[in-house]
Formats: C-alpha cells, sequence, structure tokens
C-alpha cells in the first residue's frame, strides 16, 4: 500500500507543483493564451499567483514532511489543503459552465484526499 501511495503522492506533486509554478512565473495574459486557463479571465495577477503558491507549497507539503520524517503531520494537511484548493477550482468551472474539465478536478480532489486519509491512519 505503501508503494501505491507514494505512486499517488508524486503524481499529485508533479501535476500540482507544476502547475502552480507555471501559474507563479507566467503572466496573467499568458496563461489565458492557453484555451482550458480561461478561468485566469476571473482573478486578478495576484490572486492567480496566491493561487500558485498555494499549489507549489501544497506539494511540497505532501512529499517533504513524511519524505524526511520532520513534522510528518503536515503532509495529510497539504493534502486535505489540496483537495480544498480543488474543491475550490471545481466551483469556478462549474460557475463557468466548463463541464469537460470537471472529470480531471474530481482526480485532483480524489487524490490528494486519498493520500491526506493514509497518512492521517499512519499517524494515529
Amino acid at each position: 500500500m505503501d508503494i501505491a501511495v507514494w505512486i499517488v503522492t508524486a503524481l499529485v506533486a508533479l501535476m500540482l507543483g507544476g502547475a502552480g509554478a507555471s501559474k507563479l512565473a507566467r503572466s496573467k495574459e499568458k496563461i489565458f493564451e492557453n484555451p482550458n486557463m480561461g478561468w485566469a479571465d476571473d482573478f486578478s495577477q495576484p490572486v492567480i499567483r496566491l493561487i500558485g503558491l498555494a499549489e507549489v507549497a501544497g506539494a511540497v507539503g505532501l512529499v517533504l514532511p513524511w519524505a524526511l520524517d520532520i513534522l510528518p503531520v503536515l503532509t495529510p494537511t497539504a493534502g486535505y489543503g489540496l483537495a480544498v484548493l480543488m474543491i475550490g477550482a471545481a466551483g469556478v468551472h462549474i460557475r463557468r459552465r466548463e463541464f469537460a474539465g470537471i472529470p480531471f478536478v474530481l482526480l485532483l480532489i480524489a487524490a490528494p484526499l486519498f493520500v491526506a486519509i493514509v497518512r492521517t491512519i499512519a499517524l494515529v
């Protein structure tokens, strides 16, 4: 089971960490050029960067505390936080009637939630 959790952890960290880094590094205009990123038009540049920072911090928090055994409670905390962030993303997509991306967003809710639950159980 631990191998499966690490695989899911790595995939979530790579996807959300990469997405967050992209939001941090690129301007709102560059982000908006991607047809799948129409939601960016609803937010200011500082809010987009804050979302990116939350994604990067969550990705780091999902991996490092557990891997280094330094405050491992931060790993499930990061997983729950990422799931909440993605619930917000789902809400934005639903509000914008962008239903095609919802299955992927649901995956990005379920995966960090899975990691958080398994790591919480391991802590108890």
